[in-house]
């Protein structure tokens, strides 16, 4: 595998199940079981996901650059 590829296919394997559990612990925390829960929660996925997938690009290498500082210092 190419290494460009590699980056958006392990940036995927972070924010699926990261996204999973956002929108379940949010949709049950705020309705509970109750009637139409898993459209609900597939809704809330559905936005949920592409907008972390496309965040994550922005932050991570922010994050990488903070560590690296801090990591230094010390």
């Amino acid at each position: 595998m190419k290494k460009k590829h590699f980056k958006y296919i392990n940036t995927l394997f972070v924010v699926i199940p990261m996204t999973l559990i956002m929108a379940f612990v949010g949709l049950m925390r705020n309705y509970g079981f109750g009637e139409g829960w898993f459209l609900k929660f597939m809704k809330a996925w559905s936005v949920m996901l592409p907008v972390a997938y496309a965040v994550a690009f922005l932050i991570i290498p922010n994050a990488r650059k903070l560590a690296e500082k801090l990591a230094v210092k010390e």
